[in-house]
This record gives structure tokens, C-alpha cells and sequence, in this order.
């Protein structure tokens, strides 16, 4: 008899700055229901580093507050200042249940890899894995078929205005190269080293054009 599933698990919150001297942390949030993902007692899976000392360890909240407007955790165990610092950047991941409804404007790692890339009405790759780092969050789209380039798509609003699970879709408007291939050099002509510029003045019109 097959074991059961693990539960899915959903990516809600990070912690990004020690707060105060006693242990607390400010959040970056990832759902639009904080009041029932961080209840007291609720249990968090962190992502961290292999060599971190929280590698394969769990955190329980204790009390969210607010403060200016910004979501600070206690966490059980977590008692001081340098305590909070060796787990900053941490992602939390709760587990799902099979019964709970999904957010409004929120998705998962599950939902987004295996959806259709479309560009300008046209399918130009897949979702295959999404990257979660301190920054933000990439999705890796294989380009082609077999033997297709892998390309690293910032997840932000601007470069991807439209996720449609209903549909199967994930509307990109990338900037100009992201999904380009570079074209080979002409041998014919040479070539010199030229400075690099930036993606903004690379659109500036040329002098006396």
C-alpha cells in the first residue's frame, strides 16, 4: 500500500530584520490572510541554507503584531537579538490542507510550474520550477522543445501582468533580450571589446537621429 502524500505545502511569509532586543523579527508577508496563517501556535517549515543552524527545523509563533503598519513575529525560542539574526531570510512554508480555499491573487509553487508561457498570444515555453531567493522570486521557463534554453523570469508584477489557472496560462512581457538567443559573432568582421550599458540608455535613440 503507497504511503500517503506529503501535505502540499504554501510559501506565506519571510523574515527580513531583527526588531527590538528581545527576540523579534520583522515579516515580509506572501498571503492576504495573515490573521490565520500567523495565529499563536501556528508551526512554520523554514527554508534556509544547508549550513544554517535552522536547516531542517520548524518555527512556532507566538504573537504578530504591528507596528507602523509593518507585521513583526515572536517566535518560541527566540529570545534575543542574536538569536533573531541567525535566522533572518528565512522563508516560511506552512502545509495546506485538502479542504482550504485558495487565496484571492495568490499562488504556489504547485499552481505556477507547468503552466504555458505566453508572449504577445503566443506560447513561447513552460513553467518548470520556481527559484525563492531574498530578492524575489524567479521562474524558470524551458524554451522549445527537447533540448530547449532555460531562462530565469523575474516574478514581479511588470514582467508577468497575468496568471490564469483556469486557462493554464502566465502572460510575460519581458524586456527586450530576456528571451532571445544572443546572435553569433561574424567572423568576417572584427570585433573589439565595447563597454557595457545599461538596459535603460541601451533604448536612448543615437545622437543626431
Amino acid at each position: 500500500m503507497a504511503a500517503d502524500p506529503r501535505p502540499q505545502q504554501l510559501r506565506v511569509g519571510r523574515l527580513t530584520k531583527a526588531h527590538g532586543l528581545k527576540g523579534a523579527i520583522k515579516l515580509e508577508l506572501y498571503t492576504d490572510d495573515p490573521e490565520r496563517r500567523f495565529t499563536p501556535g501556528a508551526e512554520f517549515s523554514l527554508q534556509v541554507p544547508d549550513d544554517s543552524p535552522w536547516h531542517g527545523k520548524n518555527l512556532t509563533l507566538r504573537e504578530l503584531r504591528w507596528y507602523n503598519g509593518h507585521p513583526v513575529g515572536f517566535f518560541e525560542g527566540i529570545d534575543d537579538r542574536t538569536a533573531a539574526e541567525a535566522v533572518i531570510k528565512a522563508i516560511l512554508w506552512v502545509d495546506q490542507s485538502d479542504d482550504e480555499a485558495p487565496e484571492p491573487d495568490a499562488w504556489y509553487d504547485h499552481q505556477l510550474v507547468g503552466l504555458d508561457v505566453v508572449r504577445d498570444g503566443e506560447k513561447i515555453g513552460r513553467v518548470v520550477s520556481v527559484e525563492h531567493l531574498p530578492a524575489q522570486d524567479l521562474l524558470v521557463v524551458k524554451t522549445g522543445g527537447k533540448g530547449g534554453a532555460e531562462v530565469m523570469v523575474p516574478f514581479v508584477q511588470a514582467i508577468v501582468p497575468e496568471v490564469d489557472l483556469e486557462v493554464g496560462t502566465l502572460t510575460v512581457t519581458p524586456p527586450q533580450g530576456l528571451f532571445e538567443e544572443l546572435p553569433e559573432a561574424d567572423e568576417s568582421v572584427e570585433t573589439e571589446s565595447a563597454p557595457l550599458v545599461d538596459a535603460a540608455d541601451a533604448n536612448e535613440p543615437a545622437e543626431g537621429q
